[in-house]
């Protein structure tokens, strides 16, 4: 199998985002990273932010896209996100989080898969694919099966995709190649973010996770991309980007 794409998550500069976002789409690519995934637009229409991303050299493969749940015009919220991302050009629309709570039945846990399959099904309809990203959570279990296991099992994976977060789920307690084999197939794209072992965000290559394994998995199991998403920071935000990319870059997969 061919290595996947290197990108980047773009919440990941979200404190330069926040004050200009077009010219961070420009540093990004100055970097030399190809690929982003987007999260947020700070305003900006979709003409703007492609008229950037193809500026800077930049492929919009995904886009983090928030599922309004608990809010009456949920689905309305949706088809809205979905022009958007229609008119941007991105192929694939990630829910990157579910308010499912702390301790959630197994009740919980079906609305939730239900919400996410007629969300799945708007999408697709759209033309897009439907996925979602998770965090640690997901990996506790409800009645003897993990939460991702239900979700997984419960919607088709014609419908949804999972765009697994291999930090979290290390966090988890989890071995990230073990999960990326388990769902190979269903994993066009996951995140690659390191964690230290007291819970802190680091660079790649810097924390708990086995990345040996891990990239092995994804390479194996097909991925098409691996994108990078770092939170908190020793240095700036756009330094660890620099950082991020020398690690993949002096491994041979940029």
């Amino acid at each position: 199998m061919s290595k996947p794409q290197v990108g980047i998550q773009l919440y990941s500069v979200r404190d330069r985002s926040e004050k200009d976002f077009l010219a961070t789409i420009k540093e990004i690519g100055e970097i030399g990273y190809r690929n982003v995934e987007l999260a947020g637009y700070y305003g900006h229409s979709a003409q703007e932010v492609r008229q950037a991303l193809s500026d800077a050299g930049l492929n919009a493969p995904s886009a983090h896209v928030g599922l309004a749940v608990g809010n009456e015009a949920i689905w309305d919220d949706l088809k809205t996100k979905v022009e958007y991302s229609l008119e941007l050009g991105v192929k694939r629309f990630i829910v990157p989080y579910y308010p499912l709570g702390d301790n959630p039945t197994l009740d919980a846990v079906n609305q939730m898969a239900d919400n996410l399959e007629q969300a799945a099904k708007i999408v697709q309809d759209s033309g897009l694919q439907f996925g979602y990203h998770n965090h640690a959570f997901e990996f506790k279990p409800v009645e003897g099966k993990l939460i991702i296991d239900h979700i997984l099992e419960r919607i088709p994976a014609e419908l949804l995709f999972a765009e697994f977060d291999l930090g979290w789920v290390k966090v988890a307690g989890q071995d990230p190649a073990e999960y990326v084999n388990k769902y190979a197939g269903r994993l066009p794209v996951v995140h690659a973010k390191d964690f230290k072992e007291d819970g802190t965000d680091t660079e790649i290559g810097r924390g708990s996770v086995d990345w040996d394994s891990a990239l092995a998995a994804c390479e194996s199991a097909g991925v098409e991309y691996v994108i990078i998403e770092q939170e908190r920071y020793e240095v700036s935000s756009l330094e660890s980007a620099k950082l991020n990319y020398e690690w993949f870059k002096a491994r041979g997969w940029l």
